[in-house]
Parts: structure tokens; sequence; C-alpha cells
């Protein structure tokens, strides 16, 4: 039997990066005749090591947080980071990574459910916004603090926007002279930044409230804004 949009978006919540703590105590790794094998072991503490990361990020910033406090934050040795991480900068790219790809395929799950572009659109936003409601911690550390990171961050920046593109591939003609792709990469950035502005601001927790202003914004472009909330309502 398949879950429940809301339920299936709950359990989506867990899987990011900084829904839980690193030092949780039901994650604690036991020793003796009953520990778990060493890549159960690794695994676990490759996610602790990611929870603590987004959530000493997201309380520190990114220059200001430092491995050992990762660590501390993950209840992870120093040693254990460097067997599964390089540095700072690759535990932070691994954890953007996870967690945009966990938003990604849950937006892309709610777009195939919907019965047209225009609901695919307006749920595929639902279901982002809600998932960073649900992980402030990891809005943060993935929107504002990406790019202190440099270079690396701006391209996986880059790389994540392009990634929204696909949910277009379905807009209607646009007039001559027009460039879709153009058209496409404007609004996709205006998105991000209103995210941003909202995520800065410390108002995550009002990001679904965004939803009917970024849909229309979404589909105006391409509908016109009348049609565009003809088709919303």
């Amino acid at each position: 039997m398949a879950m429940e949009p809301e339920v299936r978006a709950n359990a989506d919540v867990v899987l990011i990066p900084g829904a839980r703590t690193g030092r949780d105590p039901a994650r604690s790794i036991k020793r003796g005749p009953s520990r778990l094998p060493p890549g159960v072991v690794a695994a676990t503490q490759r996610e602790r090591l990611l929870d603590g990361l987004v959530h000493t990020v997201a309380q520190h910033g990114y220059q200001r947080a430092t491995v050992s406090d990762i660590c501390r934050a993950a209840g992870v040795t120093r040693p254990v980071f460097y067997e599964l991480f390089t540095g700072k900068e690759d535990a932070f790219l691994a954890a953007h990574r996870h967690g945009t790809g966990v938003v990604i395929r849950r937006m892309a799950r709610a777009f195939a459910a919907s019965p047209d572009w225009c609901t695919g659109i307006r749920e595929a936003l639902r279901a982002m916004l809600v998932l960073l409601a649900g992980v402030p911690a990891f809005a943060t550390m993935a929107v504002i603090e990406l790019d202190a990171v440099g270079p690396a961050g701006r391209q996986e920046r880059d790389q994540l926007l392009t990634r929204f593109r696909a949910f277009f591939a379905e807009i209607p003609e646009l007039p001559d002279g027009v460039a879709a792709e153009a058209m496409i990469d404007a609004v996709v950035g205006g998105v991000y930044c209103t995210l941003q502005r909202c995520i800065d601001t410390d108002r995550t927790a009002e990001l679904p409230d965004l939803l009917a202003t970024l849909s229309l914004f979404c589909l105006a472009p391409f509908l016109g804004p009348a049609e565009a909330a003809r088709r919303l309502a």
C-alpha cells in the first residue's frame, strides 16, 4: 500500500542532513560481540557527521565552523572524520548534495503525480517549501552558507539550479524573440532568491506561505498572469 503524501513527506524530512542530531543516543554504536558490521558503522558515522556539520554550520557559519566543532556535534572522532571526508569543504558538499537530492526527488514525485503541468509546478513547489521549512538548519546551511564555500559552492549551486529546468520542459511556446532557456533561468533564479531572502531573515518556517506567490510567479511568464491565476484556482 502506498504511503500518504504527508507521511512520505515526513519520511523525506528525516533523510535530510540536519533533521536529526548527530549525538542522538538512538544512533550510538554498540561495542562488543554484537557490534554492527564495519560498513554499517561507517555509514552511521557518516550520517551523524553530516547532521553535525549542518547544525554546526547553521549555528556558527561555514567560515567559523571547525572540523572539531563538527565532530563534537556528531559524537565522532577527528580520525574517523578524515577517514570519510578530505576536509570541511568535502563534508559540506556531501551534505548539500545529499539533502538537495532528497528535495529534488520529492519534487519530481509530486510533479509526476500531478494531472497537468500547472498543477505539477505547484505541487513540486509545495514539496520543496515543506521540506525546507521542516529542516531549518539544512535550509540555512544549503542556501545561505553555500556562497561562503567559495568556487566549489557556487558551482554546486549552478548545478542545482540547472536540475530545476527539468520541471519546465512542457512550457507553452513563447513569443518570437523571447528565449525559452533564458526565461526559465530567470524564473528559477527568482524563486531561489526569494527562498534565500526568507531564510536569511529567519522566516524559514514561513516558506510554505510562499506557495501561491511562487506558483503564480513560475506560471505567469509562460501563460500570462490572468491565465496562470485561473489555472491555479
